[in-house]
């Protein structure tokens, strides 16, 4: 009798022990699920899935990438996605750009010494829309794919030199311009003056994202007081903004072409005790941004992902060169607006 007590305890403590073995388990795995789960890693497979079919990998490819400016944490961000995607398909990349982003000449020098090293694929993200029309025409002599990241060049200058580009790959400049607008409309209920901080004047970027941005302030009746071009410069866009309010201190909102811009627009308002008041919207969700959303002083930031924005340029120029038709490649990176009710979700963006 108390050999069968033995075992039926014996039975009961292994049963028991394996159900909460098993709840581990699950709990392990639903953290673990949770974790993977996050608003980049669907941004990610969403990408991916828009690049179908993916092209070959250890293919032998030599590709060259000209971004705007590393001085940006943005465009630092888009290079590690680059190198992070040529790493993975095991091809040799070359990364460079200018030191600002009004190197115009300087791009188009760093595109034609590509050209000449026969790089099968090259990638740019122009600082105008007519500063590398020659380029591209030397690169089609050459048999070099050419790929347009983001930024545009003129289509009809691009006709006029008898020149063609392989893929434009496109990013959503207005629609982040009218997200940050949109955003501020709401916050002071479409009442108001407004300002907007600019970025290079014919950079694509720069000007969807302050048409954007004016267009939602004009249609809401609230008055655009000011526009100012500050090429993407905290300094500039900080001098900027004592001016501006020295002569309009009833602003109630501010959208900003980039981060970098909007952190000299809040040291501004900080110094001129105006903060509280008006409501500064950035661009890119850089670190600096996060944490100043996090501290309460930026409002928000519109976030596109330069790392994924970098390994969808690798994919293209990568599918181009294996002889796959880029020229209507419609692939997505979504744009996401920043705020502190949704910044927890953000984490690991990139």
């Amino acid at each position: 009798m108390r050999k069968k007590f033995i075992s039926l305890s014996l039975i009961v403590v292994i049963a028991f022990g394996m159900t909460l073995l098993s709840g581990c388990n699950e709990k392990k795995s639903d953290e673990s699920s949770s974790k993977k789960d996050t608003e980049f890693t669907k941004a990610q497979a969403e990408l991916d899935k828009s690049m179908a079919p993916l092209p070959k990998k250890k293919n032998g490819e030599k590709l060259g990438v000209i971004l705007s400016s590393l001085s940006n944490e943005f465009w630092q961000t888009n290079k590690k996605g680059a190198e992070a995607t040529a790493k993975e398909y095991g091809v040799k990349i070359d990364i460079q750009a200018t030191d600002n982003d009004t190197d115009f000449a300087g791009q188009l020098n760093i595109m034609n010494t590509m050209i000449s090293k026969d790089y099968d694929a090259i990638a740019v993200s122009p600082l105008s829309e007519n500063n590398l029309i020659n380029g591209v025409v030397a690169a089609n002599k050459s048999g070099v794919k050419v790929i347009l990241s983001g930024t545009t060049l003129n289509k009809d200058a691009l006709k006029l030199a008898g020149a063609h580009i392989d893929c434009q790959l496109k990013m959503d400049f207005h629609e982040q311009g009218v997200q940050a607008g949109k955003f501020v409309a709401k916050k002071k209920k479409n009442k108001g003056k407004v300002a907007i901080i600019a970025g290079t004047e014919g950079a694509t970027q720069s000007d969807g994202r302050r048409d954007g941005a004016k267009e939602v302030f004009e249609s809401k009746g609230m008055e655009v007081v000011a526009v100012q071009q500050c090429d993407f410069d905290q300094q500039k866009a900080y001098d900027a903004t004592k001016s501006i309010m020295q002569a309009h201190p009833d602003i109630v909102g501010i959208t900003c072409g980039n981060d970098d811009m909007a952190m000299g627009v809040i040291k501004a308002l900080k110094e001129l005790k105006l903060k509280k008041k008006v409501v500064v919207v950035g661009n890119d969700f850089t670190s600096q941004a996060k944490a100043s959303i996090k501290k309460g002083e930026l409002d928000a930031s519109v976030a596109m992902s330069p790392y994924l924005g970098g390994r969808r340029t690798v994919l293209a120029m990568l599918k181009a060169s294996q002889g796959q038709d880029v020229s209507t490649l419609d692939s997505s990176i979504p744009i996401i607006l920043v705020s502190k009710d949704n910044i927890s979700k953000m984490e690991d963006w990139k």
